[in-house]
């Protein structure tokens, strides 16, 4: 489902296809919480799944495209052992497709190589430069690692085997202040956008820190009382360009800003100056891996077809991340879905 408000009408937007399944292994994804996106259509994807069930944490490795998603592969574990994790929670790839996964328990970055081969890891508890805690979002650009140090409340910014370069934001909830930050994304021009998570706002800034701006501000209360009771049957009532707990942000080629709304369940789209577009609240039908698991169990088809309401189905329920790849494919991370809902961004007008 998306609107388009404000008199912002010409850029359009349609769903395009939902992907995956909840699994705790293999082809399927358990609480999903970040991505990266690869060359030819591959994805990784981080799965921090539950503390009863911890042996769905793990990042595995898809394809995606016009088809439907493919499973390719899946490595790391659960513990504090090198190539394991407790608390994943985000992921980037650099130049060489090595992939750079952040826990928040172990407060460090481990790095494998785009098969899955641990290679090394590196980070240190603390609040001194270049010490963490609780490291969120990732991003990489020319050979820098932007990592979002939530309770700390700044950015650092890292060589890719780990050596301090620098810092900024501080703990606020001023201009250029940060209140557990969470998600990160840059621009083309290396501008980095930060998803302000306590204070309930998107802020950017230049590539050495300097404050750009801050967009939107707390809308249903900045608690989950909302998501509790409606998330995943109904989409919320909450006013546009508004957020609760925002987790996830990504900028396309436009300049157009991409905001994970965690709790209002949604993700909302901005022009490159925080105006409101449009909003995505779901659209998803089954995936083909989910097509195929029902197909193999006749009781799953018919408590299908007993179903009157598919709203459940379609709507995104707590979305943690998003990203757009570079034909304007909008990948949402519908994390308590275990899955993943795609939109397209359209070049051309199209009939809404």
């Amino acid at each position: 489902m998306a609107a388009v408000f404000l008199g912002i009408n010409d850029r359009t937007f349609t769903y395009n296809f939902v992907a995956g399944r909840g699994e705790f292994q293999g082809s399927g994804f358990r609480k999903p919480m970040d991505f990266a996106l690869a060359p030819d259509n591959v994805i990784y994807v981080v799965n921090r799944s539950y503390e009863s069930r911890p042996d769905g944490v793990r990042i595995n490795c898809f394809t995606l495209d016009e088809n439907g998603e493919d499973y390719i592969t899946e490595f790391g574990s659960y513990g504090d052992r090198p190539g394991q994790f407790y608390w994943p929670i985000s992921i980037a790839l650099d130049k060489d497709t090595n992939v750079y996964v952040s826990d928040e328990y172990l407060h460090r970055i481990t790095i494998f190589n785009k098969d899955g081969d641990y290679l090394s890891h590196w980070g240190d508890n603390g609040s001194g430069d270049g010490q963490l805690d609780r490291p969120a979002g990732l991003a990489i650009r020319d050979d820098i690692v932007y990592v979002v140090d939530s309770r700390n409340h700044r950015v650092q910014k890292f060589t890719l085997d780990g050596k301090y370069v620098g810092q900024f934001g501080s703990f606020g909830q001023g201009p250029g202040e940060l209140n557990i930050p969470w998600g990160i994304g840059l621009d083309k021009e290396g501008n980095v956008f930060v998803a302000d998570w306590r204070n309930d706002r998107i802020q950017s800034f230049t590539s050495d820190g300097k404050w750009l701006a801050s967009f939107g501000k707390p809308g249903t209360g900045g608690d989950a009382t909302n998501m509790r009771r409606n998330g995943g049957m109904r989409v919320l009532d909450a006013p546009v360009g508004t957020f609760n707990r925002p987790t996830g942000v990504a900028v396309d080629k436009d300049g157009d800003i991409y905001v994970a709304d965690w709790l209002n369940s949604r993700v909302q789209v901005l022009t490159p100056d925080g105006r409101f577009i449009t909003q995505f609240t779901g659209d998803a039908g089954l995936s083909k891996w989910g097509i195929a698991k029902i197909e193999s169990n006749p009781d799953m088809i018919r408590q299908r077809n007993g179903v009157r309401d598919f709203t459940p189905e379609k709507v995104l329920w707590a979305p943690v991340a998003v990203k757009v790849d570079d034909t304007g494919r909008i990948i949402i991370a519908d994390t308590m879905r275990q899955r993943f809902q795609i939109y397209q961004k359209n070049t051309e007008p199209v009939m809404i």
